[in-house]
């Protein structure tokens, strides 16, 4: 269960006793606080001593609506890991809006056999929790949140519990008119992504490596897992051709422990070594995880991330005391927000390496997890692509894209919206 001591990342100093719904410390006027979607805050607004846990204890969310929708998006080409196999996008957007008229935006992500709803689910969950908030008194954010967790526990509802966490925090910000990234920290307003290459032929990967070479990514991450003899001439077939890229693999637990050793000593031959392996056994294997974690970095200098193993704060915990992974890869669709945030802080506290990712999202979710990173700065990873993989883009406005770099302007809370009457 999420902790209100667990954020103490975000205190620059300790912070004094603060009584119930006092008004926050902002330089902002209190007569502005609403600022819309495609506003930006003044540019004599100072937020520097803003705190994300004054936030939490202070302000008072009313919500006037709550209400899902499916946001179903097509894919430029299917998209293949070793666990699952995805031809079209078909999640779920959250639209929240605050009796101060501010409107917040979330999504739901769905991918088969890694999140644990089906859009179906994900609807009627989303469903009750909007009509929770809409017939709730006001209360402190974070006694929402509470509220929604309650709603929305654990892993069987993380991805849903997210979307709706999302768009409260988003219409939060709006309405005391700062953005996302400055909300968490301000460390950047940019980040820089590396991009996948899913489970696909020599030749098209070839092709996709050329593409994203001219594109500007320096990193390329590969989807591998099924087949190590493929696995290997894919891996060749991109070196060919982008031979200066950095490279992350990721089997998807699609490898037994003595096949993701023998991957790395076949890239070694090749003169290939990976800045990161990810996720290169059963989630459930925590024998094999620790066995090719230690391999990896005794023999070769390359890091483990726990990705699928690491799918709650007990999971961590595991990871940290046994010594299992080196790096952490966070997403917000596994563990929530707030799950994220404390996920985070035992990490730093425990001197893992942080990686964020997603799954297969638009901007809306993206965006947000890209104002999270930038904003907190901690994460040495990256993977924040999948909007580049989609063949239509829904959301308005929100971050802009310049080749691997995304940067964050000055809109207030992440700063993306859909035109809700086009969506189905």
């Amino acid at each position: 269960m999420f902790s209100m001591g667990s954020l103490s990342f975000f205190q620059k100093a300790p912070l004094k006793p603060l009584k119930p719904h006092k008004p926050l410390n902002l330089q902002i006027p209190i007569s502005c606080l609403c600022v819309k979607n495609s506003m930006e805050v003044p540019a004599t607004a100072s937020v520097t001593n803003f705190e994300f846990k004054d936030l939490m204890e202070t302000f008072t969310v009313e919500v006037q609506k709550a209400e899902n929708r499916p946001l179903n998006v097509p894919l430029i080409a299917p998209f293949t890991i070793a666990s699952s196999r995805l031809d079209k996008v078909e999640n779920v957007a959250i639209r929240i809006e605050l009796k101060d008229g501010c409107v917040g935006w979330g999504e739901a992500p769905i991918l088969p056999f890694v999140t644990a709803e089906d859009q179906p689910t994900a609807m009627a969950k989303a469903k009750e929790a909007c009509e929770v908030l809409k017939s709730s008194s006001a209360m402190t954010l974070g006694a929402v949140l509470g509220q929604i967790a309650g709603v929305l526990p654990g892993h069987q509802f993380a991805s849903v519990r997210a979307g709706v966490e999302m768009a409260l925090v988003d219409a939060v910000a709006k309405s005391i008119g700062i953005p996302l990234w400055r909300l968490f920290g301000g460390a950047s307003n940019t980040i820089t992504t590396d991009i996948t290459i899913p489970i696909v032929s020599p030749a098209e990967a070839h092709a996709l490596a050329t593409k994203y070479q001219r594109q500007g990514f320096k990193t390329l991450k590969l989807k591998v897992g099924k087949n190590l003899k493929a696995d290997i001439k894919v891996l060749q077939a991109i070196r060919a051709v982008h031979p200066d890229c950095s490279f992350i693999l990721d089997a998807n637990e699609g490898y037994r422990p003595e096949e993701a050793i023998e991957v790395l000593a076949r890239l070694h031959e090749m003169g290939v070594t990976p800045v990161l392996f990810e996720q290169p056994v059963h989630r459930d294997d925590w024998e094999g995880l620790g066995r090719v974690s230690r391999y990896a970095k005794s023999k070769y200098g390359v890091s483990v991330a726990a990705d699928e193993s690491c799918r709650s704060l007990v999971d961590v915990k595991k990871i940290v005391e046994e010594e299992l992974a080196d790096v952490v890869n966070i997403k917000l669709a596994k563990v929530g927000v707030l799950g994220a945030l404390e996920i985070i802080e035992l990490a730093r506290a425990s001197g893992l390496y942080l990686m964020i990712g997603g799954m297969v999202e638009t901007r809306l979710a993206m965006g947000f997890a890209g104002h999270l990173a930038a904003g907190l700065g901690c994460f040495k990873f990256v993977d924040l692509d999948t909007p580049l993989l989609l063949s239509e883009d829904p959301v308005l406005e929100g971050y802009e894209v310049l080749g691997a770099v995304y940067k964050f302007t000055n809109s207030t809370g992440h700063g993306g919206f859909l035109y809700w009457e086009n969506i189905a």
